[in-house]
């Protein structure tokens, strides 16, 4: 028997529910993975609320670590014992799964299986955002959004490594000083500053390269402003609700402004794409160019809880779940 997440209706964490299920015989090109640690994103309380919505009954999870406990006999590059990770395939909330082999990737030896669940998510958004998206470099300027969340202080980090100068906006004195630690340059505290005045103000009325946000409803149309003409909008996630539609002829007067809605579903599943994206994080992890900071961490059975602190922006940095299973 193992136990696994199971949304029955949209709602708030109350909706999260465990039960107890036979595993699934495995089908051909799948492994059966043991959870040590399971990581916990935003996109997962989209699935929870229905912001993103699934057929119901649903599970729940994006990613996770663990070991190979089992595999079928056509699979041949992993072996039982074998630690291993994984991003975008629905179901890490649980003790154990089946999983397609060609969804995995091995844990490099100089990295636990708590890291590989905090990192690999959020790492390789960060690295497709700004070395595949947008090349940043030494020239630019960047804007980013919650910038002490688990995305932004990776992002931080990475975006210090390839020169460029960061802007971020939090919501506390605490999580400005943990993103300055991390190497934001500016930080815009957004509750009692107006973070479009203060860009404007940062960067002399020039404005940014580049606005990456992850907030969505609140912030999207106002982060126009912050841009220099020719300048990106990135909207990669949603955390505040959706996006509002955006006229063409609103970037066009605005200077010519580019805009983009990405996902990692599409740039990270392509198998050489995951293989070089979760290399890129491991990489960066491994030489320490980035750090994690790995400041809250829940049981698996305390799941409900860690939904909760999350949207109510409680938590700092990455979040792990380990089975206490």
């Amino acid at each position: 028997m193992i136990k696994e997440v199971e949304i029955k209706a949209n709602g708030g964490p109350e909706s999260i529910l465990w039960k107890d299920c036979e595993l699934e015989k495995l089908k051909p090109g799948q492994v059966t993975i043991e959870h040590t640690f399971v990581g916990l994103n935003f996109i997962d309380t989209y699935h929870r609320s229905g912001l993103y919505p699934l057929p119901l009954p649903t599970k729940l999870g994006m990613e996770g670590a663990g070991v190979v406990v089992d595999k079928s006999s056509d699979v041949n590059e992993y072996e039982i014992g074998d630690r291993v990770a994984y991003v975008m395939a629905l179901g890490s909330y649980s003790t154990k799964r089946n999983i397609e082999a060609n969804k995995l990737v091995k844990i490099p030896k100089d990295i636990s299986d708590q890291q590989a669940a905090a990192v690999l998510l959020k790492g390789m958004t960060v690295e497709y955002l700004v070395e595949r998206l947008f090349k940043v470099n030494n020239t630019h300027t960047v804007l980013f959004h919650a910038i002490a969340g688990g995305v932004g202080l990776l992002a931080c980090q990475w975006i210090k490594h390839l020169g460029a100068k960061i802007i971020g906006t939090a919501g506390t004195e605490e999580k400005a000083i943990l993103a300055k630690q991390n190497g934001c340059d500016e930080v815009i505290l957004y509750k009692s500053e107006n973070f479009v005045e203060k860009t404007k103000y940062l960067t002399n009325d020039v404005g940014v390269d580049v606005v990456f946000d992850g907030v969505g409803k609140d912030t999207a149309i106002l982060g126009l402003d912050c841009l220099k003409p020719l300048g990106t909008m990135v909207v990669f996630g949603n955390s505040s609700g959706n996006c509002p539609p955006i006229d063409p002829g609103l970037l066009a007067s605005k200077g010519s402004l580019f805009f983009t809605r990405p996902t990692l579903m599409t740039y990270g599943t392509k198998k050489n794409d995951l293989l070089h994206s979760s290399g890129r994080v491991f990489e960066m992890l491994s030489t320490n160019k980035i750090k994690l900071e790995i400041n809250t961490s829940y049981n698996l059975s305390e799941v409900s809880k860690a939904h909760t602190d999350l949207e109510l922006r409680k938590t700092f940095g990455s979040i792990v779940m380990k089975n206490d299973y």
